[in-house]
């Protein structure tokens, strides 16, 4: 995790498998292609946090990462309610889960995997999606405020490689 201070506001960039929540007032920028990131935010308390997973679920095996959906969800709610946010209180902001590769077979899905698995997750937790940009096949560029709940949301256009000489 990278940071930097200006303006009174810690700006973060948020690396894959990683989760930040913040009493104080930052702007965590992440870039998302199949790749998911949920945002939390606590409207009474004005706190938020963030995770960026690559994979839909932790099968139980080898070390328990938040790069799984399911475990990052979980490990970012936990992290919020340690700072006295009620699970009540909470609206989600979710983004991601383009398929921006191109594939011939549609077994992998991952996008597709990582949006259900965080939309099952918050249902489940009884936290309302508010807002969200999901699916389609162009990576997202977002930067979400942790003390206002804002996210600010930039598509980025597929990638094209140099040609070869």
């Amino acid at each position: 995790m990278k940071h930097e201070t200006t303006d009174s506001i810690i700006r973060h960039f948020l690396y894959p498998s990683a989760i930040l929540v913040s009493t104080e007032p930052c702007e965590i920028t992440t870039i998302l292609g199949s790749c998911v990131a949920v945002c939390l935010f606590d409207p009474v308390l004005s706190i938020g946090g963030i995770n960026h997973f690559m994979l839909p679920l932790w099968n139980g095996n080898g070390l328990e990462s938040p790069k799984y959906g399911n475990v990052a969800i979980d490990k970012l709610i936990s992290k919020i309610s340690v700072l006295g946010c009620k699970s009540g209180h909470l609206v989600a902001k979710v983004f991601g889960g383009g398929e921006i590769l191109s594939q011939n077979s549609a077994q992998f899905n991952i996008g597709k995997r990582n949006i259900e698995i965080a939309l099952e997750i918050l249902k489940e937790k009884k936290i309302p999606v508010v807002s969200s940009s999901l699916g389609g096949n162009l990576g997202r560029k977002i930067i979400f405020r942790t003390h206002t709940g804002e996210v600010k949301h930039y598509y980025i256009k597929k990638y094209c490689p140099a040609p070869k000489f």
